[in-house]
């Protein structure tokens, strides 16, 4: 591509800011163009459920770049700016003020959205969730020590927050609807694990539970009522019941989408040959696993630009990065690598009620669909030479039996 191209980003998180590194770092001298929904820099967002809340990082050490590198790498940073259209035909975007900017490709890399479930009293002040800097600022500004903190939600965002809070000695309480915490990410054998590590530190985790509403008091929430009558005060209320990826854009556009996400080919290439997606949104056919796989995991936001890059450089690669998701709660620190929504059994290697052992996720042809490594910080490589080969292991050798 020459100095006369326009490459447009749309998309102002880590991915969106990978994307331009990537161009860059692949020799693009064309023009670079990056919308940014937020005020802020493109920033990293795992630190907000995890340093940021603990008080360890400050925000601008975890954003992507500083605005002297895209000033530096002539990519203009359009922050505040939220693309209302796109015109694949046309190749251009529409902006709320009405103007419009041309492209030659464009990548999406719009993330998702906090689930905002019909919970009477939803609205109220008071009720959080956390997605953005501005969310955990918010969030920050009420735990303290003898503040008290309703979750609902036991998921990843719920369960980290619910760690970080405890640590800064707020009362927690956590309502889920499964039986155990982290069921569809996990299942139920290793989900057990994280059920009672909170329950070690004091969480109020109930579980198999509904919530009916948040309740008020002069507009403002005072805790949860449940499915079953009970009740729980609590000085703030966190949503944390999952995320929607943003794909209204391509639905407008007419591109191809589905699992959640916008369809893309293992390059990430959309639909519209112009068009690749990457993140939270891409759900792309993955040449290990033969299947399309989307997640929304910070990993995809890091890696996938590069190849992303590539395809709208005329030189197409395969993103055939294994999934891969970390997570840091209490002394706890967790590294999970592959993809098993649905998996035959589960087998345990190590200390697991001393928290620290490796789990395997296995098929019905013991074949090893996904690993993870529970305070081990050795062994990663190992598990995903296993995923990747799709070969059957003799599960007794597997355990060191």
């Amino acid at each position: 591509m020459t100095t006369s191209s326009t490459f447009a980003i749309v998309g102002g998180g880590l991915a969106g800011a990978k994307a331009a590194e990537a161009l860059r770092d692949k020799d693009f001298d064309g023009h670079i163009v990056l919308f940014a929904a937020e005020e802020h820099l493109p920033y990293e967002r795992p630190p907000l459920s995890k340093e940021f809340l603990l008080g360890k990082k400050q925000f601008g050490e975890f954003t992507a770049a500083s605005s002297a590198w895209y000033r530096d790498h002539h990519v203009e940073l359009q922050l505040g700016t939220e693309v209302s259209a796109l015109d694949p035909d046309g190749h251009t975007v529409s902006l709320p003020d009405g103007t419009t900017v041309g492209y030659d490709k464009l990548l999406l890399a719009t993330g998702s959205t906090p689930r905002r479930p019909p919970i009477p009293g939803a609205d109220a002040e008071g009720v959080l969730y956390l997605r953005t800097i501005d969310d955990a600022q918010a969030l920050n500004s009420v735990l303290a020590e003898g503040t008290s903190l309703a979750i609902i939600g036991a998921g990843w965002i719920g369960l980290e927050v619910a760690a970080g809070a405890r640590d800064r000695g707020a009362a927690v309480t956590v309502v889920e609807t499964a039986e155990v915490p982290l069921m569809g990410a996990l299942g139920r054998e290793a989900g057990e694990v994280f059920a009672t590590m909170h329950r070690d530190h004091g969480v109020d985790l109930r579980l198999g539970t509904t919530v009916g509403e948040i309740t008020t008091a002069g507009g403002r929430a005072t805790g949860l009522k449940l499915g079953d009558g009970s009740t729980g005060a609590a000085d703030a209320v966190l949503v944390a019941v999952g995320a929607t990826a943003n794909i209204g854009l391509a639905e407008q556009a007419g591109l191809a989408t589905g699992n959640g996400g916008v369809l893309v080919d293992a390059a990430l290439r959309t639909s519209n040959p112009d068009i690749f997606a990457v993140g939270d949104i891409a759900a792309a056919e993955h040449p290990v696993f033969g299947t399309r796989i989307r997640t929304e995991h910070w990993a995809n936001a890091l890696k996938q630009p590069a190849v992303a890059a590539a395809g709208m450089l005329g030189k197409p690669q395969e993103y055939a990065e294994l999934p891969y998701f970390f997570t840091d709660q209490y002394d706890l620190g967790m590294e999970y690598v592959g993809h098993a929504p649905d998996y035959d059994r589960v087998l345990f290697r190590g200390d697991v009620a001393g928290r620290e052992f490796t789990a395997y996720w296995l098929d019905d042809a013991n074949r090893v669909l996904a690993g993870m490594n529970v305070n081990i910080w050795e062994g990663l490589d190992d598990i995903k030479s296993l995923v990747r080969s799709r070969e059957p292991v003799d599960p007794g050798k597997l355990v060191g039996a």
